[in-house]
């Protein structure tokens, strides 16, 4: 067979699976690999030994294995790769699907593989009306000198024949070749393997998506729009646009009580701030002064290290990137590693996803054992927390303030004497300009100056005399 190298390059739409393609080839490099790939050696095909052989369980626990997928997955990539002409069947040539038993197959050569583009012709496929065209067209040419051209063909098939070639290559290169035309040039009258798998492909997940929409629960509108009404009388009290805040709101009125009585870390909250506690798990850690007083209440259960690990997952998950290994190895030892001074108690999977995981560490790498602690935190400490001693004396102890009452007068002088802030940039240029003023009238030490002047001569060295 002869295929010639006569490539045109009609753009990009031309070539729509090229991408794809290039992902497979980079698989069955892995594939091939030696010490990690599929386990090949002589296979025995009726009388002949047949060398780097696979068998197609092999192929396909070894898509299992690498790609964590199902069998039935690994099946499906498996037949995928020897329909687009990478793996070929050394037994049965006209189907081209992986079979989950001992079936031989062999790695197809790159010099076949489709990223070549090789235009497919006629003559090379063997059509007997294009080749006695062709063959006619040839004698027609070279009619001048024909007798020489055929005795000097024969004389050359004579010394190919003579030539001795062994039958395992033979076997080879025979079925390499019958898969290579039946992934290019299908028999007449049959779909090619490539469209039947695709159009299997595609009906398998159509199915799969109609099975899971219909498992899929469904909500009744009437219970959806109970459930925001629900949401937007909780939250009412707690919005600024539907209702007043107290004391007063210091947009207005230029007074900054609200902003001091709702600082992060205050003393004392208001009875709306600890209210918004009552609402759910997320609305009491989000709040640092909530964080607080759930910590108080853990340590006396003594479960404050609950806690402090949701706390240090936050802190590597938003932290610099420079400092992210280093706190990643400071969690496991504290919290994760045996014996660790707060150890914490999550199941062995969870456990073994986290420590596979901070072999490599980022950002998300203890995500797993993060949300196995905020669950154990919100199903168990939270109910026991809002009934605890704890935060009833949070609450007794709450301020409401009252509501300022500014007259209307009062309002538009403030609104007068309103001014822009400044930049924070003109601001930071205004202290160093003042500092630098207050550097150069600050009074002269001249006891201090004479001390560094003396011992700058003593490091200079003597100049040596003009001769």
């Amino acid at each position: 067979m002869t295929i010639k190298n006569a490539l045109r390059d009609h753009g990009q739409r031309y070539r729509p699976r090229m991408a794809c393609l290039k992902k497979a080839e980079k698989m069955l490099l892995e594939m091939q690999d030696p010490c990690t790939g599929v386990k090949s050696q002589p296979q025995r095909l009726v009388i002949t030994t047949i060398p780097h052989a696979i068998t197609g369980e092999d192929i396909i626990a070894w898509l299992a294995d690498r790609l964590q997928i199902d069998t039935q997955e690994a099946k499906n990539l498996g037949s995928m790769l020897v329909a687009l002409g990478y793996i070929y069947p050394l037994q049965d040539h006209k189907r081209l699907l992986i079979k989950p038993d001992a079936s031989l197959y062999r790695f197809q050569t790159p010099y076949f593989w489709p990223t070549q583009l090789w235009p497919v012709e006629d003559t090379d496929y063997g059509n007997p009306g294009a080749a006695r065209e062709q063959y006619n067209r040839l004698h027609k040419w070279m009619n001048h000198k024909w007798d020489f051209i055929v005795m000097q063909a024969k004389e050359q098939y004579r010394w190919v024949a003579a030539k001795e070639r062994k039958k395992p290559d033979r076997v080879v290169f025979d079925c390499q070749e019958r898969a290579y035309w039946v992934v290019h040039r299908p028999p007449v009258k049959k779909t090619s393997q490539l469209k039947h798998l695709c159009f299997f492909r595609k009906y398998e997940i159509s199915m799969i998506f109609t099975q899971q929409s219909i498992m899929r629960p469904r909500v009744k509108s009437s219970v959806s729009i109970g459930a925001l009404v629900k949401y937007c009388a909780t939250y009412t009290g707690h919005d600024p646009f539907l209702s007043r805040s107290l004391p007063s709101n210091p947009w207005l009125t230029d007074d900054t009580t609200f902003w001091n009585l709702n600082m992060p870390n205050v003393e004392i909250p208001t009875k709306m701030r600890v209210e918004r506690w009552t609402f759910n798990f997320s609305e009491l850690l989000a709040d640092p002064r909530g964080r607080d007083d759930f910590r108080l209440f853990l340590k006396k259960e003594f479960s404050g290290e609950n806690l402090a690990f949701w706390e240090s997952c936050e802190d590597l998950k938003w932290g610099t990137a420079a400092t992210m290994k280093e706190k990643a190895e400071q969690i496991y030892k504290t919290f994760l590693a045996r014996g660790a001074p707060r150890w914490i108690n999550i199941d062995g999977k969870t456990m073994e996803i986290t420590v596979k995981g901070l072999k490599h560490p980022h950002r998300y790498v203890l995500d797993a054992a993060q949300t196995h602690i905020y669950m154990l935190m919100k199903k168990d400490s939270y109910g026991r927390y809002l009934k605890s001693p704890v935060f009833k004396d949070t609450v007794k102890k709450a301020i409401c303030p009252d509501e300022h009452r500014f007259s209307v007068s009062q309002l538009e002088q403030n609104a007068r004497n309103r001014r822009p802030s400044l930049s924070p940039i003109i601001i930071r240029q205004q202290e160093q300009e003042q500092k630098a003023k207050m550097a150069a009238n600050a009074p002269v030490d001249i006891t201090q100056v004479m001390s560094k002047l003396s011992k700058q001569g003593k490091e200079v060295p003597p100049r040596p005399p003009n001769k």
